[in-house]
């Protein structure tokens, strides 16, 4: 990195910057569904693209030289989008994995880092003359710069790791919110984003390990190659960035199938309407009513039921109906709707009158989108796949 202008390793940083910001231009003026989210990733895409710009500058060496007789100006404005990194991709994930969200004012506290920071700079660097800062930047000297700045980085790092493990907090809060409330959830699809978050989670502990390298090198004198580190880190960035955008961007489908309202759906009664000191109470009455309701009506069959549509058909709270679901059925929304469909399943597949049926179309019957799904559920609860409960119980079908 410290021989010439555009060899590998700058080619690298060059092509990870110039991909981010290609396809977060592509998403903010082309791709016009969903917006808030789109502008959230574009964002966090022109980050993750002024990051090795600002390593460009900062340790290439004929880009050093170029940036200190162009602009020295140039030097730290790449570096904030360090500071940024973590709270755009916990915005992206929230406004990814939540409906309509929106900024709070308390989102500010993650932005905090980032004033303080920009603050710094421009009171002991930007505020200097021309001269002086080229002066400090020919001059400049790992081994010699303030060792503050070293435990700076490394606060930094861990404060990206820090909001990436936040940010895998709210996708598994998120994954167990939609098995307590829908039963249809394969078109949920969280993959792309998983891979997304682990993945610069990951590059985030890398980066936290090279900067307690610099520190233990420069602070304490103990041998490091904090150097080939830090390379293998950009190279994994830019393999990382290639294979989302690539690969998966804009093929997420977490709401997919799902928002869409049914305005003859009876609408839920509210919580306030009960007594607080009844809400924690399940009466006979109510399991009996559910139980009587899910085999009269078999409310089952509808593939995208959810939760607050099943307690506005039986007029009843979605958390009280969720609580009973919970604690008398032992189990969640999914898996409650579920093990109707797949009783219902095993009832068809029993019947001679359903033997003309293909396993296809059974599944469809009792309101599941998945074969996998079908087959997986299937299984745990009969022991057995379909097909092989269908040759058990109409061994003279086959």
């Amino acid at each position: 990195m410290y021989e010439v202008i555009f060899n590998t390793h700058d080619v690298v940083l060059l092509m990870t910057a110039y991909q981010c910001i290609l396809f977060a231009l592509l998403l903010l003026t082309i791709k016009r569904e969903h917006y808030i989210r789109n502008v959230f990733l574009a964002f966090f895409l022109l980050q993750q693209a002024a990051i090795p710009l600002d390593i460009l500058i900062s340790f290439g060496e004929e880009f050093r030289h170029i940036a200190i007789e162009w602009s020295p100006n140039l030097f730290y404005v790449f570096g904030f989008g360090y500071w940024l990194e973590g709270p755009l991709l916990l915005w992206y994930t929230r406004s990814l994995i939540y409906k309509d969200y929106r900024l709070k004012f308390t989102d500010v506290i993650y932005l905090l880092p980032f004033i303080l920071y920009v603050g710094y700079q421009l009171i002991f660097y930007y505020s200097l003359d021309v001269s002086d800062k080229k002066t400090i930047q020919e001059q400049y000297d790992l081994a010699l710069a303030p060792q503050v700045m070293n435990y700076v980085t490394l606060f930094r790092e861990i404060f990206r790791v820090a909001l990436g493990i936040i940010c895998l907090v709210e996708i598994k809060r998120y994954t167990q919110h939609i098995r307590t409330n829908f039963s249809d959830i394969d078109k949920i699809d969280l993959t792309w984003l998983k891979i997304l978050v682990i993945g610069f989670l990951v590059i985030r502990f890398w980066a936290v390990l090279v900067a307690a390298m610099i520190i233990l090198a420069i602070g304490f004198g103990i041998s490091t190659d904090f150097e080939t580190m830090g390379l293998l880190g950009n190279y994994t960035t830019f393999l990382l960035v290639s294979v989302l955008i690539f690969f998966g961007l804009g093929h997420s489908s977490v709401f997919e199938g799902l928002e869409q309202k049914n305005n003859n759906e009876p609408e839920p009664i509210k919580d306030e309407q009960e007594p607080e000191s009844q809400k924690d109470k399940i009466k006979p009455e109510l399991i009996e009513q559910i139980s009587r309701y899910m085999d009269a009506e078999k409310p089952y069959l509808t593939p995208a039921l959810t939760l607050e549509k099943l307690a506005g058909q039986l007029k009843i709270q979605p958390r009280l109906l969720s609580n009973i679901i919970n604690r008398h059925f032992d189990c969640n929304f999914f898996e409650f709707i579920n093990s109707y469909r797949v009783e219902e399943a095993k009832r068809m597949l029993a019947d001679n009158r359903y033997s003309d049926k293909t396993m296809l179309d059974i599944m469809l019957d009792v309101g599941f989108n998945s074969k996998a799904t079908f087959n997986t559920l299937f299984k745990k609860k009969a022991g057995m796949t379909p097909s092989e409960y269908r040759r058990a119980v109409q061994p003279a079908a086959v």
